[in-house]
């Protein structure tokens, strides 16, 4: 009896992860549920204290249809740096000025280090705990915490400049830069590398939004934003994909399927997703983030001008922000730029948008295990693989959105609870935790492994081939959908 060679041996092996632990130790070792856990924490504590604050007679306010004020008590402590136009102090204290005589240049007092503070403990107290039960020294988080919080901060300061706002560089840009020229420069400290915890805060990010993707206002538009978001982005992806294998020949699978994920679905978020589902390197993420906020940027200005120029209506120029622009924030701007309906059409094609984050991880940590690695390697996975790839923490946002979704439809007044939950303490503090994911990005890049990835420009063809192909395909659809078939109802809708 012969030895069979090492490949014949692998058509028959079924392999199981090294890593594979019990379901109880994963949820207690790995970063993944560790985002689930303190992401429901943080918004159940966030609901807790709106509906807590609530006044006696809410409900019969409601009942009655009137117009009731709801808050959150939390709104003081927890803030981010402001505006400012010479002095950047200006940004976190301001005393208050009264101006001339009449009132005029009058300066509004502000003092935002309580909020700034409390952020800083919130996500010190819920991080540091998290890397504890991980296995990891707290102590040592704690000390390059304080450092890239600061760094945090000083993104956020920086964006908050008069002349940054205007031409719309959000603090995810700023705090990507700050990240690499320390990284690139003097190198990142020692001290700070128990802290550089990219995916740890971004995915409980995630988590948090979905307290924000609500049911009810995502369907508002119907079959009309269904049909931008959900159709064409499977399109794009798919096609993008296979052009950068077929056409390209990229080398790396992984980059390729990450930078389609990045530029059709929803930019950072589809990103970190979807290479934790096909095991990208570090690196791959790095440079699919830093191509597609470079892209953003430039979108974001470019797209309104445009629309205008090409005569597009509002509501149409919105549909088309929506579905191609990455990044919710930029979608935002690059919509308020054309008015108040193409803001609100833009956000929540977006949003929509945003629900196929779990969809598409699920679709890709199932390909690459039955068919991606299968064909390199001709080892056989048993079909638990899949789900030991699958990020868990994507079931954080789904779960998210579900229960929130639901408080909403069943609580009386549940949308104003809902949002006053949102946009005075959940969604600050999600915009915090994606900040610190972008100096935790910077600090771990290097331009000279970055380059490598620019050889021969395929990943740069490949954005912007699969960005032209989303552009024109969004555009026709949006037409269709929101112009040609559904026209009226849509009109009647934004009205």
């Amino acid at each position: 009896m012969t030895d069979s060679t090492p490949q014949e041996s692998q058509t028959t092996t079924e392999v199981t992860s090294p890593e594979r632990a019990s379901l109880w130790k994963e949820m207690r070792t790995r970063d993944d549920w560790w985002s689930i856990w303190i992401g429901g924490v943080l918004l159940a504590i966030a609901f807790l204290a709106v509906y807590l604050n609530l006044p006696r007679d809410f409900s019969e306010q409601i009942a009655a249809g009137d117009s009731v004020k709801v808050s959150s008590p939390l709104k003081k402590w927890i803030a981010k740096p402001g505006d400012w136009s010479s002095n950047p102090i200006d940004s976190i204290y301001r005393a208050a000025t009264p101006g001339d005589a009449d009132g005029r240049n009058a300066v509004e007092g502000r003092n935002l280090l309580p909020g700034l503070l409390g952020v800083f403990c919130i996500s010190l107290v819920v991080f540091g705990g998290g890397i504890a039960a991980m296995g990891h020294s707290p102590l040592k988080f704690a000390g390059g915490f304080v450092g890239v919080f600061l760094l945090a901060t000083l993104a956020y300061v920086l964006a908050g400049q008069e002349v940054v706002k205007h031409y719309n560089l959000e603090y995810a840009l700023w705090a990507l830069a700050v990240g690499l020229v320390v990284s690139n420069t003097i190198g990142t400290p020692e001290f700070l590398k128990p802290a550089v915890r990219t995916e740890f805060y971004i995915k409980t990010g995630l988590v948090l939004l979905g307290a924000g993707v609500l049911l009810s206002r995502l369907l508002a538009l119907g079959v009309p934003g269904i049909g931008v978001a959900w159709v064409v982005t499977p399109i794009v992806l798919i096609s993008t994909y296979v052009f950068g294998q077929k056409v390209l020949k990229m080398e790396s699978k992984s980059l390729n399927m990450v930078i389609s994920a990045d530029m059709s679905v929803c930019g950072v978020s589809a990103a970190i997703a979807t290479a934790a589902s096909c095991r990208a390197k570090k690196e791959e993420l790095s440079f699919a983030i830093g191509l597609s906020l470079s892209f953003t940027v430039i979108m974001m200005v470019v797209m309104p001008l445009l629309i205008r120029a090409m005569g597009i209506s509002e509501i149409l120029g919105g549909a088309w922000i929506g579905g191609t622009i990455d990044a919710t924030g930029a979608v935002g701007v690059a919509g308020s730029m054309l008015g108040e309906q193409a803001k609100d059409v833009a956000v929540t094609v977006k949003m929509i948008q945003n629900i196929l984050i779990g969809v598409t991880a699920f679709g890709v940590a199932t390909y690459w295990v039955t068919f991606v690695e299968t064909k390199d390697s001709g080892i056989r996975p048993d079909a638990w693989e899949i789900w030991y790839r699958f990020p868990k923490f994507v079931l954080g946002f789904v779960a998210a959105s579900a229960v929130f979704s639901t408080l909403c439809g069943v609580l009386p007044g549940g949308d104003e609870i809902v949002d006053a939950m949102v946009k005075q303490s959940t969604k600050t503090l999600q915009g915090w935790f994606f900040c610190l994911a972008f100096v935790s990005i910077g600090l771990e890049s290097n331009f000279r492994e970055l380059a490598k990835f620019l050889k021969g420009g395929k990943p740069l063809i490949l954005y912007v081939c699969g960005q032209s192909l989303n552009l024109i395909l969004t555009l026709a659809m949006a037409w269709l959908m929101f112009e040609v078939v559904f026209k009226d109802s849509v009109q009647n809708l934004v009205k």
